[in-house]
Formats: C-alpha cells, sequence, structure tokens
C-alpha cells in the first residue's frame, strides 16, 4: 500500500509533536495545575518529595529528620516546633554549613513559602535530603501538635 504524500506529512508531523511534547512535560504527579511542583515529586537521589504535609514532617521528625525553622526570632519566640533549629532565610545562603548533611532536614516556615526558598537554597548547595513542609507552623499548630514557646 503507497502512502500519499500528504498523508505521510500528517503522520510525521504528529510524530514530532508528540515527542516534542514528551521531551518537556512534567508528569502530573510532580506538578500542580499551576506549575508549581506538588508534593511527591522526587528530589533525586534522596528520593524525599519537594513538600511534605505535616503528618509526614512530624513522622520525619520523630525518626531523626532535623526541622529548620527559617523564619524570623520574634516569629520563633512566639511557638515553634520541639526540637527545631533555627536559621532566618535571609541568614540561610552564608550559614548553610551549620545544616547537616547526615540527616533528612524538613524546612519550616509560617506558611510554606519561606520554607520553600529555604529548601530550595539548600538543594542549591548540594544538599539532597531535604524538603519543605506544606502549610508551615499554621498547619502544624492548627493541627495540635507541641508548639514551645520563647528562645
Amino acid at each position: 500500500m503507497t502512502v500519499h504524500r500528504p498523508a505521510r506529512f500528517v503522520v510525521l508531523a504528529l510524530l514530532a509533536a508528540l515527542v516534542i511534547g514528551a521531551c518537556g512535560a512534567q508528569s502530573a504527579s510532580e506538578s500542580t495545575a499551576d506549575g508549581a511542583p506538588s508534593a511527591g515529586a522526587s528530589l533525586g537521589p534522596a528520593s524525599l518529595p519537594l513538600t511534605v504535609s505535616v503528618t509526614e514532617a512530624a513522622a520525619m521528625r520523630d525518626a531523626g529528620a532535623l526541622v529548620l525553622d527559617v523564619r524570623e526570632p520574634d516569629e520563633w519566640v512566639a511557638g515553634h516546633i520541639p526540637g527545631a533549629a533555627l536559621i532566618p532565610l535571609g541568614e540561610l545562603a552564608a550559614r548553610v554549613a551549620e545544616v547537616p548533611r547526615d540527616r533528612d532536614v524538613v524546612v519550616v516556615c509560617r506558611s510554606g513559602n519561606r520554607s520553600a526558598q529555604g529548601r530550595d537554597i539548600l538543594l542549591g548547595a548540594g544538599y539532597t535530603s531535604v524538603t519543605s513542609m506544606a502549610g508551615g507552623m499554621n498547619d502544624w499548630a492548627g493541627s495540635g501538635r507541641p508548639v514551645v514557646e520563647g528562645p
């Protein structure tokens, strides 16, 4: 059977579109509708998701992960996760050596925005076992989990 030139062109164009689309697309499990990474998108060697829930963060903390709070000192004093360490986001790049590389790290802030930035600073510095807690301290405290006030 002989394929006519117009039909052959259509087939090749469709194949090209499929290949180009597949090369640049993220899977549905790796991004949200707005293109942002979703919980469950892996980081690579450590296979930690980019973002974890409060429940997952609590389990990681209980298993020995470092909780790194990147809020400002006055926010920290108002209430923080027991056992967490404080390095404000604006200081993190300069103080990155203070963050251990031999433990999982869960980065926390008030609502989840600064923690994602902190996570990305650590990833950029070569850390692989780092994630951000979605919902931040707002969700942590709202779920009834323990909060320590003071320095």
